[in-house]
């Protein structure tokens, strides 16, 4: 029971320390990690190499996909390769279509782009198109938004879910298959809240800027073909890869199998991704590459993600080396939440810190340990417990969240539209993404 009480109170002061006192969320992980060990009686040498084992062993899994899934994303941002995917989509689905277009364009800009970024770079096309249609920018900006928020939590690249993945030892290619799954279905709840009730509330496009300076944009950036393949090549080698494992053995057991193995693992197809990467810019030049360039901005971006995951892989090697997997799991052995259980956790830590990516990373630390003792043990069920603490992770935003303000400043909402659009619109896309988790699990595991 004392292992309990002193992990509720690690996380409520991992919450309260980074919203009440703005203590930055690397430093609460690790005086929580130190807190959990101290108040616990673990031995002090042992707390000492539990936060620097977990600490380097995270992110000697997961650090450099973080750092080349955000230099992607940077490239894409900078090159204008987001603005040819948004015009491709446009040119598919329709550009009087403009919620439903908005959508799909969040979905697939957000896995390798932070949901914030990708808002801002995507707000003067969509407020743009939204004046031309003539609809309200309540429903396009909420349906960019919804379609932002589940691959940014679900579906790597994006950091959030890499992290977990590393932090539970989850294969990557099976969570990306059930993460773009699972976020497409979620998203067309989420469409439909967008479509039905965001479309009642009025409120003017006002564009920054006219169809003819986004077309000049667009002049210089690279072809959709282009603006893909740093985002699908790395997916589609970590997806074979996993193929590859699989107990049928469908690639055999020679050459090609050791090279999917290899091109597969995510750090290589990450690596390779960023070499596609290079080909965006209409010319690449030498300082683009330099600290001061874009690599530099996108290794500033990773470091803050990295930080954190490194701090919350110390708190769950200092949970891992206690004995609160016994306990824990001993506990919750007749609750029969099972596959809902890490929903829950990551839903409250996100809706009281505001992070997605805290909640992603504290809540596969606590679930780390326990994995075992809550029968988590094959593949496919480490894999959705990570879409269901992504899942968790999107319920719900709200004023503690940064990305609220981005939707809400910068669609000019007032703060009780943002309580009904944005944080409705993040809570029905979680609820749905929970629930096909929990289906999913009653099938596969």
């Amino acid at each position: 029971m004392l292992l309990i009480v002193v992990l509720v109170f690690c996380v409520l002061f991992i919450i309260f320390s980074s919203t009440t006192f703005k203590l930055h969320p690397f430093l609460a992980l690790l005086f929580a990690a130190l807190a959990f060990g101290l108040l616990t009686g673990m031995p002090l040498p042992k707390i000492a190499k539990s936060i620097n084992d977990g600490f380097g062993g995270t992110l000697g899994y997961i650090g450099i996909v973080i750092v080349a899934g955000t230099i992607i994303g940077t490239f894409l941002e900078f090159s204008g390769g987001a603005y040819a995917l948004a015009d491709w989509i446009l040119k598919w689905i329709g550009q009087k279509r403009v919620p439903l277009a908005m959508a799909i364009i969040g979905y697939f800009v957000s896995i390798p782009v932070f949901a914030d970024s990708g808002f801002v770079i995507l707000s003067p096309l969509n407020k743009a198109l939204s004046k031309r249609a003539k609809v309200s920018l309540a429903s396009s900006a909420i349906a960019l938004s919804l379609g932002l928020t589940v691959t940014h939590c679900l579906v790597p690249p994006t950091p959030g879910p890499i992290a977990a993945a590393g932090i539970l030892g989850a294969d990557l290619g099976l969570v990306i298959l059930f993460g773009m799954v699972i976020a497409a279905l979620s998203l067309f709840n989420g469409w439909l809240f967008a479509e039905k009730f965001a479309s009642k509330i009025p409120i003017d496009p006002n564009p920054d800027a006219s169809m003819k300076d986004i077309k000049s944009k667009m002049k210089e950036a690279p072809s959709v073909t282009k603006a893909m393949s740093p985002i699908l090549t790395p997916i589609v080698l970590i997806v074979l890869k996993s193929v590859s494992d699989f107990p049928t053995k469908p690639l055999g057991e020679g050459f090609l199998k050791t090279l999917v193995g290899f091109i597969g693992e995510p750090v290589i197809a990450l690596l390779i991704g960023v070499l596609l990467a290079f080909t965006l810019p209409r010319k690449l030049k030498k300082n683009m590459l330099g600290d001061s360039g874009w690599v530099g901005t996108g290794l500033r971006s990773a470091t803050i993600i990295i930080l954190i995951t490194g701090a919350g892989g110390s708190f769950g090697k200092v949970l891992q080396n206690s004995t609160m997997a016994d306990t824990i799991g001993g506990a919750l052995s007749n609750a029969n939440i099972g596959i809902w259980m890490p929903f829950l956790i990551a839903a409250m830590l996100k809706t009281a810190q505001g992070s997605s990516t805290v909640a992603l990373i504290t809540t596969a630390s606590i679930m780390s340990p326990i994995m075992t003792s809550m029968g988590f043990t094959s593949e496919i069920a480490k894999a959705l417990v990570v879409t269901s603490i992504s899942s968790g992770a999107m319920v719900v935003s709200h004023a503690n969240d940064s990305f609220f303000w981005v939707v809400t400043q910068m669609s000019r909402m007032d703060v009780k539209t943002g309580y009904k659009l944005q944080s409705l619109g993040t809570f029905i896309i979680g609820i749905s993404a929970g629930t096909l988790t929990w289906i999913l699990s009653l099938i596969l595991i």
